[in-house]
């Protein structure tokens, strides 16, 4: 059996498996396959012993390339700001940690955000490199997020996300929608847009539902329970902005607004408030909510 590598300061190694290729070298496959990552940086992770095989004996600027060759490596980025805002565990035992994420934090390491991410916070602070999240929610979302602590009983888990047995409830703060009668269903068919990063509806079966119901009603925000039927990439942000209501704050949809690096004023209004679901292990009824509050509203 492979050992895994171990995870460096709550942050597990990325793995890739060498392709086809005229390399001569690892050194040279990484450089011409991720060509984002300088040349320097490469030969400073090899020096740190940041990038290993798939035993684990440290990797070398003339290891020889060999296809198929399992090769892990320890992500950085130099110069990486702290996110300044708080995770909160709420509840934590042998097979499941629920977490209450803050604004801006992403789940897992992804572009500029390595070790500032939940996975890692949660890694360093419990002490378990064994933590893997169930789920994901956007950076921009706040809320709670599911993580399996326990590999035995990790499928059990992961299994109820697909068959639709977690009732996922969401708040968002969005503009009032008087000609629309709630609770309504949105439906629609979503495909990746342009940006890459963007998603949006297109003619078509539908591939996506919604269920909107109005919590509050303000003058010009009101406040929406959202419960996503389905779980595509952006749904609620397009579904919200599809019906005329943007959820506030929203840097994506309908159009990009640039923000500077490190803005932190304007948080997206979408809270994962609820989530709550049948223990496959014990059959009991398990629910959890966040007490983060929205602005901006009612």
């Amino acid at each position: 059996m492979r050992k895994r590598p171990p995870h460096i300061d709550g942050l597990p190694a990325s793995t890739l498996q060498l392709p086809p290729g005229a390399w001569s070298t690892v050194l040279d496959c990484l450089c011409e396959r991720f060509p984002s990552v300088p040349h320097a940086q490469w030969l400073e992770r090899m020096a740190c012993g940041r990038v290993v095989d798939g035993a684990g004996t440290p990797v070398s600027p003339d290891t020889p390339y060999r296809v198929g060759l399992e090769v892990h490596y320890y992500r950085e980025v130099p110069h990486e700001a702290p996110i300044p805002f708080e995770e909160f565990i709420l509840h934590v035992d042998d097979d499941l940690l629920v977490a209450d994420k803050p604004h801006f934090l992403p789940v897992t390491p992804a572009g500029a955000h390595v070790h500032e991410t939940l996975l890692g916070r949660l890694i360093r602070r419990t002490g378990n490199p064994a933590l893997v999240p169930l789920h994901r929610i956007d950076r921009e979302t706040a809320g709670l997020v599911l993580f399996s602590t326990n590999p035995a009983s990790r499928a059990r888990y992961q299994a109820l996300f697909p068959q639709r047995c977690i009732d996922k409830s969401y708040e968002a703060i969005a503009p009032a929608l008087p000609g629309i009668e709630f609770p309504c269903v949105r439906s629609s068919r979503i495909v990746p847009g342009e940006p890459f990063f963007r998603m949006q509806e297109t003619d078509g079966a539908a591939n996506s539902q919604t269920r909107i119901d109005v919590l509050a009603r303000g003058d010009r925000h009101w406040r929406y329970a959202l419960s996503p039927i389905t779980g595509r990439k952006h749904q609620l942000r397009v579904h919200m902005a599809a019906l005329g209501a943007p959820i506030v704050n929203d840097g994506v949809y309908p159009a990009l607004i640039q923000r500077a690096t490190g803005d932190y004023s304007a948080p997206l209004q979408l809270l994962a408030r609820r989530l709550a679901f049948i223990d496959p292990l014990s059959g009991v009824e398990r629910s959890f909510s966040s007490d983060r509050p929205l602005g901006d509203g009612p």
